[in-house]
């Protein structure tokens, strides 16, 4: 049988047509997620954009699917520095994947951004496994989360993040779920659904606890809850490459489409 989301004439590549609609899935859920609970998504020249002062996580403020003439992206690209400015970012993040134009690269160089990380969009297509040890996330594991997760993206300001996850778990939209070692938190990961669309946006385990088949429990665990509420797609961006994208295909994950993170410091745009 043909896999309707792959290349016929090379079966390892998913068919171009194909990776810009699923791109354009995953991209509002993404922006859907960051602006949880205050954040807005709109247009800025023609990139979409999510803008949110109360989230600090990496996709709370971010712009996505640049597609125009070579003008209008270099001249999204001059607004989006003002635009991130405004609302205090000390840097503007463009994700650049299937739903923003080919010349992107020459484009953000020459308007002085930088490309910072190679990512891949992957999506899952395996059995979920699941785990008694995993449980859903309550109020008293919010500092334990905001602990995990601040120590893994070497986030400071941990008061502020903590009071952000606390508006997601309220959110009916987000899902928490969380394994205990002794009386602390052994790991967690969290998860997004909209639409159809489920999205698996963070999993840690505590060092001591990796290896031991955790960190697979915990996302299946959000798999299942998001294919639950009514995700009939569930994807995850994970670094191309290395740990990250051995342990998605170990998960159940295969490979969608490449995405690349631009970013432009705008700290001298600040007032």
């Amino acid at each position: 049988m043909v896999d309707p989301l792959r290349d016929p004439d090379d079966p390892d590549l998913l068919d171009p047509y194909r990776a810009r609609e699923l791109a354009v899935l995953v991209e509002a859920a993404r922006l859907a997620s960051g602006a949880v609970r205050y954040g807005k998504v709109g247009k800025v020249g023609c990139a979409q954009v999510v803008v949110n002062r109360d989230n600090p996580l990496p996709g709370g403020n971010h712009a996505c699917a640049l597609y125009g003439s070579s003008a209008e992206v270099a001249g999204t690209l001059m607004r989006l520095e003002r635009t991130f400015a405004d609302v205090g970012r000390a840097e503007a993040v463009v994700y650049a994947s299937p739903t923003t134009v080919a010349e992107i690269e020459g484009i953000a160089d020459d308007a002085g951004w930088y490309a910072v990380e190679e990512l891949l969009a992957v999506v899952h297509r395996g059995t979920p496994v699941t785990s008694p040890l995993v449980r859903p996330a309550e109020d008293t594991d919010l500092a334990g989360i905001g602990a995990l997760l601040a120590d893994d993206l070497g986030m400071a300001g941990q008061d502020r993040l903590v009071r952000h996850l606390g508006q997601r778990l309220d959110d009916p939209r987000c899902v928490f779920r969380v394994v205990d070692d002794g009386e602390r938190l052994g790991g967690f990961a969290a998860g997004f659904g909209e639409r159809g669309v489920g999205l698996v946006e963070h999993v840690v385990v505590r060092p001591a606890r990796r290896r031991r088949g955790l960190g697979g429990a915990l996302v299946g665990e959000v798999v299942t809850a998001l294919r639950s509420a009514g995700a009939l797609l569930v994807a995850a961006h994970v670094a191309e490459g290395g740990a990250g994208e051995r342990f998605a295909e170990a998960c159940g994950f295969a490979e969608g489409y490449p995405v690349t993170a631009y970013a432009r410091r705008v700290d001298e745009l600040l007032d």
